[in-house]
């Protein structure tokens, strides 16, 4: 009997555990994850935001910026049981589109799915999880638009699933690289990688990267995760050149970055507090021929060997003990650091204003799960100023 009564507790704590990990796991789905999981032939959802951003000084007044920042739809189509795709079409500041993300993916079993098409790339938080009822504060960090350049997309194909014994969710893709040079240089210390992002329009490719993540979320309320990104910048230098044609094929390198970025973060949440923080690296090499070949009136471009940049955040819902109240009011700060210029090739002279501390502090009121106003107070401080440059935001973000 005892054996039977032991059985059987085991059992129902088997089931709980494994019902609190699925829960930990959807929790961490963004939005075209959720229509993945999501009966039904078509599915439509969407995101946006809007913004009003203020600079803040005792001395010089400045006008406010309004922005309808994005509207995205979402769009999801289910062939059969194994075979979905699904899109973001992205209209920005009103009069520009993108398409964010178009993938189809092949369900092979429950932990494998082929994946082909416009990815995100899986490094980091924001990159992944960017719909704005998803992070505290109106902008997203610092370090997601300058170390990762978010939105960060690119053509790729790979798998992706979740081994559900092990608590594990992961993603492996080769992917099209950034466009380093295309008749001039890309890449600079001020923004990083940013402007080199080819977003699959009309992109070119001279060599594929490799992207790949892990997530564990084993533990309730936490999730973990490593990410990793190596490969080389693209060149359209390369494109008709003959492969014995040694004098050309240097020049083409000299127009090339190699790049390996790793990526750490957590994600904590249990009884209204909120705990995440996150970390980049970014290691570059073959600057020194690239900040030569990219030169702009006889003046060398000054891209860093390596990049840096982390954050931590702390937020709790003030009305999480109280069960009358149905919305959740989350005051939060979140610290953070990032140098883009956080090593250099002998002859490049530092620039003090591509570092910074950083710190926002604000509310977030979900009046419902999937919508929130939001406001917060910025300090930026470089290690040119003098003194922090603050800003005050506001805004709202929706998800559906």
């Amino acid at each position: 009997m005892k054996t039977i009564f032991l059985f059987m507790a085991l059992t129902a704590c088997s089931i709980v555990m494994r019902a609190q990990v699925a829960d930990n796991q959807n929790q961490y789905f963004n939005a075209a994850e959720k229509m993945l999981q999501t009966e039904g032939n078509l599915q439509v959802g969407g995101y946006a935001e809007v913004h009003y951003n203020q600079p803040l000084s005792s001395a010089v007044k400045s006008n406010g910026k309004l922005d309808v920042h994005r509207v995205v739809m979402l769009f999801g189509y289910q062939f059969n049981e194994r075979t979905q795709f699904i899109t973001e079409i992205e209209f920005e500041h009103v009069s520009e589109v993108y398409i964010e993300q178009a993938f189809l993916q092949y369900k092979i079993n429950n932990a494998l799915n082929l994946r082909a098409g416009l990815i995100l790339t899986p490094m980091g938080i924001i990159n992944e999880y960017h719909e704005p009822n998803t992070f505290n504060g109106v902008e997203r960090p610092h370090i997601d638009k300058l170390i990762a350049p978010t939105t960060w997309r690119e053509i790729g194909v790979g798998f992706t699933g979740v081994v559900v014994p092990a608590n594990m969710r992961y993603q492996a893709y080769l992917m099209n690289g950034f466009n380093g040079f295309n008749g001039a240089g890309k890449f600079r210390g001020k923004d990083g990688l940013r402007k080199g992002r080819q977003k699959g329009a009309e992109s070119y490719i001279s060599s594929p990267n490799f992207t790949a993540k892990v997530e564990y979320f084993g533990i309730r309320g936490l999730n973990l995760g490593l990410s990793g990104y190596v490969g080389k910048s693209q060149s359209t230098l390369y494109d008709g050149i003959n492969k014995d044609d040694v004098n050309a094929l240097a020049v083409a390198d000299s127009s090339v970055i190699n790049m390996a970025m790793i990526g750490a973060d957590f994600r904590y949440s249990r009884s209204g507090l909120s705990v995440k923080g996150q970390f980049y690296y970014n290691s570059l090499g073959n600057t020194n021929e690239y900040n030569v070949f990219t030169a702009k009136d006889g003046k060398n471009n000054d891209l860093g060997k390596s990049m840096i940049g982390y954050y931590a955040e702390v937020g709790y819902n003030v009305f999480n003990t109280v069960e009358e109240v149905k919305t959740e009011l989350i005051p939060f700060i979140r610290l953070e650091k990032y140098d883009t210029q956080n090593s250099l090739e002998k002859g490049i002279v530092r620039n003090k204003a591509y570092a910074a501390n950083v710190i926002t502090t604000g509310l977030t009121w979900k009046v419902a799960p999937n919508a929130a106003f939001k406001s917060d107070v910025q300090f930026v401080k470089t290690e040119a100023d003098n003194k922090a440059k603050a800003s005050f935001n506001a805004g709202f973000g929706i998800m559906f």
